[in-house]
Order: C-alpha cells, then sequence, then structure tokens
C-alpha cells in the first residue's frame, strides 16, 4: 500500500502491559494445567451488579421493547434524567455541578484517552508510575510529555514543586485515588496543583475513577480545590463505584468557565463527542442512575466495602512482612515494594511460579514504578484470603 500511516504509534511500547501479563499467565497455566491460579492483577470487579440496578435494567430493556416507549440513538451527552442524577452526586459532596456540564459516556478510559483529540500541542505533565492511557494517548498524537516522579518520599504523590522547568500553558493529569499506587491527595496536595494551574494557565485533566472508595477526610473531588472550577475536568466511572466494568458507562464534568483563546473546552467536547460518538445505550444509562438513588448507593456501597475487606487483609500481611506499601485504604490497590531487591517483572514471575499469584508489575506503569508491584483486591474475599496465606508462606 501506498498510504501515510500515524507514526506516532511507534513511541508507544508494541505490547500492551496486561496482553504481555496474560500471555506470561496462559503460557504458565499450560504448562502446569493443575495449578489453581489466583489472579490480583487486573483492576476487574468480580462482584454481580446490584439488585437495584439489574431491576432498572430490566426494565428499561421491556421499554424498548414497547413502541410507545422504544428510544432509538441516546443523546450524545447523555439523558437528561443521568445527568441530573450526576449533579446531585456532588450536590451530595457539597458541590454545585450543572447538569449541563456533565457528559455521560461509555467509560473513564475512553474520555481520558478522546480527550487528547481536542487538546492542541501543548506540553503534557503526567506523574510517574501512572494508568498506561494517560501517557499512550498522548504519544499516540505526538505529544511532549513531562513526567515527574513518584516514590516512596513523597508517598507517590508529586507536587508541582517536582517540575524544574518553567510552564507555560500545560495539559496535567491526575489521578486521585492513585491507579496504581491506591495514594490519595490531601486537600493541602490538590490545592498546590490547583494553584499551579491557575498561576501558570494550565489545563488539569482529574481522573477520580476511585472516588467512591475515599474513606480518610480526603478529597472526592478536584472541585472541593477552590479554584478548580476554571482550570480543571473532572473524569469519573461507574465501573469501581457500581461494577460496570462490563456494563460501560461514565461522566465527564466540564465547567463553563473554562475557557483558552476565547475558545470554550466544553463546546470543543461537544462537537468531538457530537461527530465520533453515539452516546450510552437507553437501558445502560438507567441502569446508571439507579445506582445513584439512596439505595442503589447503599448497595454499590456494600460491593465496596466487601472490597476494602480484601484490600485491609493484604495491608495487614504486608505489615507483618515488614514490607513498604501505599494503597488499601481509599483504595483497592496494594502498591509494594518488590521484596529482596527483586525488579518488578522477576517479583512477577516469582509469584507466579512460586505462589501461583498473579499482579502487576510496577514497571509496566513507568520508569517510576521499576521496583514496585500492585496488587487488587477486587477478587473474592476467598481468593484474597488464599492468597494472603500463599503469600504469608512464601515472603
Amino acid at each position: 500500500m501506498n498510504i501515510k500511516v500515524n507514526k506516532n504509534f511507534e513511541n508507544i511500547k508494541e505490547t500492551y502491559l496486561f496482553s504481555e501479563i496474560a500471555s506470561r499467565v496462559r503460557k504458565y497455566q499450560e504448562e502446569n494445567p493443575d495449578k489453581k491460579v489466583i489472579r490480583m492483577g487486573i483492576g476487574d470487579v468480580t462482584l454481580p451488579l446490584s439488585k437495584v440496578v439489574v431491576d432498572a435494567m430490566k426494565k428499561a430493556a421491556d421499554e424498548m421493547g414497547v413502541k410507545e416507549t422504544f428510544r432509538g440513538y441516546p443523546p450524545e451527552y447523555g439523558y437528561d434524567f443521568l445527568k441530573e442524577a450526576i449533579a446531585n452526586y456532588y450536590k451530595e459532596m457539597g458541590k454545585e455541578i450543572p447538569a449541563s456540564s456533565v457528559y455521560v459516556s461509555d467509560g473513564a478510559k475512553s474520555d481520558l484517552g478522546n480527550i487528547v483529540d481536542i487538546m492542541g500541542d501543548n506540553e503534557i505533565i503526567i506523574p510517574d508510575p501512572v494508568y498506561p492511557v494517560y501517557v499512550d494517548s498522548n504519544l499516540m498524537s505526538g505529544h511532549n510529555i513531562s513526567l515527574i516522579e513518584g516514590n516512596l518520599e513523597n508517598g507517590f504523590l508529586p507536587g508541582p514543586d517536582q517540575i524544574d522547568h518553567a510552564v507555560n500553558g500545560a495539559v496535567i493529569y491526575l489521578c486521585s485515588p492513585n491507579n496504581p499506587t491506591g495514594a490519595v491527595y490531601s486537600y493541602e496536595g490538590l490545592k498546590a496543583w490547583v494553584d499551579f494551574a491557575l498561576k501558570t494557565g494550565s489545563l488539569i485533566i482529574y481522573d477520580s475513577a476511585y472516588e467512591a472508595f475515599v474513606v480518610e477526610d480526603v478529597p472526592h473531588t478536584i472541585f472541593e480545590i477552590e479554584g478548580a472550577s476554571e482550570c480543571a475536568i473532572e473524569i469519573c466511572s461507574f465501573s469501581k463505584f457500581a461494577g460496570f466494568t462490563g456494563v460501560r458507562c461514565g461522566w465527564t464534568v466540564i465547567p463553563e468557565e473554562l475557557e483558552s483563546d476565547g475558545v470554550k473546552i466544553s463546546k470543543l467536547w461537544s462537537r468531538r463527542q457530537a461527530t465520533k460518538f453515539n452516546g450510552v445505550s437507553y437501558p445502560v444509562q438507567r441502569a446508571a442512575e439507579s445506582a445513584l438513588s439512596p439505595a442503589g448507593k447503599a448497595e454499590c456501597l456494600k460491593n465496596i466495602n466487601y472490597y476494602k475487606n480484601n484490600a485491609s487483609m493484604l495491608a495487614v500481611l504486608l505489615k507483618s512482612k515488614e514490607i513498604e506499601f501505599t494503597g488499601g485504604v481509599n483504595s483497592p490497590y496494594i502498591w509494594l515494594k518488590c521484596p529482596k531487591g527483586m525488579s518488578s517483572w522477576e517479583f512477577f514471575d516469582f509469584l507466579l511460579n512460586e505462589a501461583q499469584i498473579v499482579g502487576t508489575p510496577g514497571e509496566g506503569f513507568g520508569k517510576s514504578g521499576e521496583g514496585f508491584f500492585r496488587l487488587t483486591a477486587f477478587g473474592t474475599y476467598e481468593a484474597t484470603k488464599e492468597a494472603c496465606e500463599r503469600l504469608d508462606k512464601l515472603l
């Protein structure tokens, strides 16, 4: 063929992190069919959807089978009933977010990857280690990325004081509670970033997909910080809050105040979505609405507490072994320092071969993740308990 392709794709790793993990696990299981593998790698939920959510989805599906209540294409930005439910969710957190600033999507990952479409050639600032989609989506677009190091000394919560050069209008990615480290910014830590963004004319892309796991006195949303509506976009998801990893629904909040060079950011996102996205199905949006109802939130919270208990078991085990780690309190993730000086992939192979436990090598989340390892609490109680018993014998 004689066409031109996007050569920027050559700048990303050829193999996606979780594809490489799946390949290694598949090979091990083929060679050891009698071994029971416990998966604590991919951050996928295991508990079923709540009854409130399932009932709402069934009812909406029934409506689609009746002429009078059938619905065709959904609005690109979401049905008003869900946008208003999300706005009310913020109101319960003490923040007034107009429903018109809420854009419903098929998940946070999609929006995090797609938001790059409306950004020009800006400097991109990303803490490292990091969820791969932030880096990869910008590399695909040929953007210049500055990484700032997260480490044990700063609690894997780097601040703007670690930026060693002048910034004039950057796009900054923040994730709190963080994936992969489980660390959470304090009000002071997040305020430092908001103040920096306002001072430098920068935009923060704030990933709050794990907000529902927060139990301590730390921000649930960036909009709790004064001035954030003038410098931040927030992207959130029903995946971890309501178990929608296989259902797909999320949202993005773009305040009307956000404007650059005379152009409203919300207008660009609206146009992008109208062009490239046909919306989320009616049954899924009704299910998402039900998850935000009082009964739905109560049921979803039961599932979240189940995962938190798993995280607590892992944290207790690691403390008893005097292994340094972050996470496990406001997050379903445990981010641990690999013992005995092992590299991330060495520890991956060690756990798989010696204890039949699958985790995620920290190196896959960036250079600063080397020597660290992520375990998730999204498994069953029984599997997590057995994993702790195996780790207790091994470590």
